[in-house]
């Protein structure tokens, strides 16, 4: 996952990869020659992030794609580009101490992801000389982790992330808190509502599990063509801020 420039992303390559990489099969509707129910999940019992066929009104959200958010009063809504694509790759919410960035991929109708994927993250953190610690969170089970990276003088240091994610019918969200969001419950609070005020709009289109949900910039914040060829983009009221991701 991408937490900003080109440094930050680098030491999260390898966990984004693994909720993106694809599975063996892309049926999400029928399993084994039978239809299955949609797992019992945070979503499915109401508790959010919601799906957009449960909710009537979204117009108080940012329209984000896949996605849609409503940052509370003093966050500021990033949304992360990749240079290579120009494409919108994950949304981060965010104030002067922490942040969450959000990201959505397809899911089978019959089971969740989570649970395969936090294995692949706890594995891949360990082999980084990371720690982690599974733990009940305010959306099921999630990691604690701290992150190895490169520090000063050639020392290994240590960045606090935790790592949440909720199972959806054919949707899977993942939530990764990093800052004063990782470490202190107090602050983690507020990003907590933004992940449980989501609303995931999956589309009726066949995709294959773990594909990521295309993500937009807003319609009202998409640069205009102008006659100088030059282009106007005027956020909306602190944010979105655009980090690209080399």
């Amino acid at each position: 996952m991408m937490f900003g420039r080109r440094k930050k992303a680098d030491r999260e390559a390898d966990v984004t990869e693994a909720a993106e990489r694809p599975q063996d099969s892309a049926a999400d509707v029928v399993e084994d020659g039978e239809a299955h129910p949609a797992p019992e999940t945070a979503a499915a019992k109401g508790d959010g992030p919601r799906d957009a066929d449960d909710v009537t009104d979204t117009e108080d959200r940012a329209d984000l794609g896949a996605l849609r958010i409503a940052p509370p009063s003093g966050m500021e809504l990033r949304l992360e580009i990749d240079q290579g694509s120009s494409e919108v790759t994950a949304v981060q919410v965010a104030d002067d101490h922490g942040s969450v960035q959000l990201q959505v991929f397809a899911a089978p109708r019959s089971s969740g992801l989570w649970e395969d994927i936090r294995e692949e993250i706890s594995g891949m953190i360990d082999r980084g000389g990371g720690t982690v610690e599974e733990v009940d969170g305010p959306f099921g089970t999630e990691l604690r982790t701290r992150l190895a990276q490169s520090g000063p003088q050639g020392r290994t240091v240590f960045a606090p992330a935790v790592f949440a994610g909720v199972d959806g019918p054919r949707w899977f969200l993942r939530a990764v808190y990093s800052g004063s969001a990782a470490v202190d419950e107090e602050r983690r609070g507020a990003f907590d509502e933004v992940v449980r005020s989501a609303v995931v709009v999956r589309g009726d289109e066949a995709r294959a599990p773990r594909e990521m949900l295309p993500l937009r910039m807003p319609e009202q914040n998409r640069p205009a063509p102008q006659e100088s060829g030059e282009q106007d983009l005027k956020p909306f009221e602190r944010g979105p801020e655009i980090t690209e991701v080399r």
